[in-house]
């Protein structure tokens, strides 16, 4: 038998500042607040520091003789609980008293003149709603008579779509009974010519007139009608116009009118936020993905500020609701470098796990090591380390093996009637719950610990084999007699895979393929680990003592 080898002493000091080392880069990794396919809150709030919050911007709309929608951003601004809306509510009602002739409009427009011509300011400081005023005979005649004289070839041929007869939810405009779709018609030939509309929004307006009028079927230019009646029924003047110079195009106009059907709560904050990014189409999208949870993560951010918003609309990811400490020096770094932030955070983990399980393994495995030295020594502790950061990544990003739900705020393909337009029920719920939830979590966890428990195990079962001082051809013997242990990894993840399948049909549990199949997947690495570079190296070692003997 060849001597054995000997034992040598591990400096305390080595592995105690790996151990630091580790546990260092552990704690980097965990608190610096970037995700793949979520947003951290930490981020919205460097994102919207030093940058103009939701009362900071009314009072912006107000200083430039908008009351109509600093009132709707202020509104956001109580949601939200910005600390500057108290002294902003008394500014504005202040403003309100002294300037009540231009309140019901929403401020004053040099558009608004024919409107009103022919009828005397309003007495009351309450806005109206535009298509409220616009229904009346007197301002559909005034109006029409305005528009009549124009020259813009895109005003006439809005004006000859109230000729068409033909129409699925409204009553034909020169039809008794058809005074909503006539008012919805003047109001959009009367923003076109005022230039109300975002360019693009104005050249697909055109596009479906021009086609109704050639036709003779209203088509897609209907519903575009519906939504700016739903729209002008909750808006006035000003508060609309501002919102329609930021629409892009007749979907963008749906997705909100949708929006405002079916969470009328959410206007102030949908609102504020189209605004102040200057992107409707942004925001509509955003909330149409996410439902309600997408509105928490709206208000979320406009109470951070301006620049929030912006990065929440831009990204179009989910905020991770996360909470605990958060390694907000690094937001700075993560917001300016999102790439790059993600490949240190991932990278300092795989270090820092590797740095803690080589500390451990030279303190308290260094004799299986010794005599194992044919196996590559380092190895365990790096494939370790990949399967912890792999656990690492999937619990951090809890988003991104979720596939998109349909939301309670989808758009439906089937508009309600003109009837049925003041209702807006809500379809039914739909969970969207997308983080993973703490039993799956706990799960994950323990199928793990006990693959590590049982490659402990062999390691120790190959090291008393090592140790027990028979013939060369004893130890093969045993080896081959510890086989079934060798391979229990496999046993105990197949039979932590069927019990948490059971569990999740019995309902003590959430249904997760991740969790059940994770047991698996584990002990075939366990057992991968040991056979590989513990069993096959040391059987190796001892048919080669054998030869000599056999010679």
């Amino acid at each position: 038998m060849p001597p054995s080898q000997p034992t040598l002493p591990v400096r305390s000091g080595t592995w105690l500042a790996g151990l630091a080392a580790g546990a260092a880069l552990l704690a980097v990794a965990w608190l610096l607040p970037v995700n793949v396919k979520s947003l951290n809150p930490a981020l919205l709030r460097e994102a919207g520091r030093d940058t103009p919050g939701v009362a900071a911007f009314s009072r912006g709309l107000l200083e430039l003789d908008k009351p109509g929608p600093a009132a709707l951003v202020l509104e956001a601004a109580r949601t939200v609980g910005d600390p500057s809306t108290a002294p902003l509510g008394v500014i504005f009602d202040d403003y309100a008293r002294r300037h009540r002739d231009i309140m019901p409009w929403g401020g004053w427009d040099p558009a608004l003149e024919p409107l009103l011509a022919g009828r005397n300011a309003a007495s009351a400081a309450e806005p109206i709603p535009v298509l409220r005023f616009m229904v009346t005979q007197q301002a559909r005649e005034n109006l029409r008579a305005y528009l009549a004289v124009s020259r813009l070839p895109g005003v006439q041929t809005l004006l000859n779509t109230a000729a068409v007869a033909s129409t699925q939810r409204f009553v034909p405009a020169q039809r008794p009974g058809g005074q909503p779709l006539d008012a919805v018609i003047l109001l959009t030939t009367y923003l076109w010519q005022t230039e109300h509309l975002a360019p693009s929004l104005q050249r697909e307006i055109r596009a479906l007139a021009e086609n109704a009028v050639g036709t003779g079927q209203m088509g897609p230019l209907e519903d575009f009608y519906l939504d700016l009646l739903t729209l002008g029924k909750r808006l006035d003047w000003v508060q609309l116009s501002e919102l329609l110079r930021t629409a892009t195009s007749t979907a963008t106009v749906a997705q909100i009118a949708h929006l405002v059907r079916v969470a009328p709560e959410h206007l102030p904050v949908i609102y504020s936020a189209a605004l102040m990014t200057r992107s409707t189409d942004a925001v509509a999208r955003y909330l149409i993905a996410y439902g309600r949870p997408g509105a928490d993560n709206l208000r979320l951010a406009l109470s951070c500020g301006t620049g929030a918003v912006e990065q929440l609309v831009t990204r179009q990811v989910p905020v991770t609701t996360r909470s605990g400490l958060e390694f907000e020096l690094g937001a700075e770094f993560a917001l300016r470098h999102p790439e790059l932030a993600l490949l240190v955070k991932y990278a300092s983990f795989l270090a820092g796990a590797f740095l803690l399980l080589r500390s451990v393994d030279r303190r308290l495995f260094r004799p299986v090591e010794l005599a194992l030295s044919a196996a590559f020594p380092r190895m365990g502790s790096g494939v370790l380390a990949s399967l912890l950061t792999f656990i690492f990544f999937v619990f951090s990003e809890p988003f991104l093996l979720k596939a998109a739900a349909a939301t309670e705020y989808q758009v439906r393909l089937a508009m309600p009637v003109l009837g049925h337009l003041a209702t807006g029920v809500p379809p039914a719920q739909v969970s969207t719950a997308t983080t993973m939830d703490i039993s799956t979590i706990l799960s994950i966890t323990t199928f793990a610990l006990l693959q590590v428990a049982m490659y402990v195990t062999c390691l120790l079962k190959i090291s008393e084999v090592d140790r027990s001082g028979v013939p060369a051809a004893t130890k093969l013997r045993l080896m081959e007699n510890e086989e079934n242990l060798f391979d229990g990894g496999l046993y105990v993840g197949i039979a932590g895979t069927a019990t948490a399948l059971v569990l999740q049909v019995l309902g003590v549990i959430d249904a997760n393929l991740l969790a059940a199949y994770s047991s698996n997947l584990f002990g075939i690495v366990c057992v991968a680990l040991v056979k590989i570079r513990h069993v096959r190296p040391y059987k190796r070692r001892l048919i080669l003592e054998l030869q000599p003997a056999a010679a």
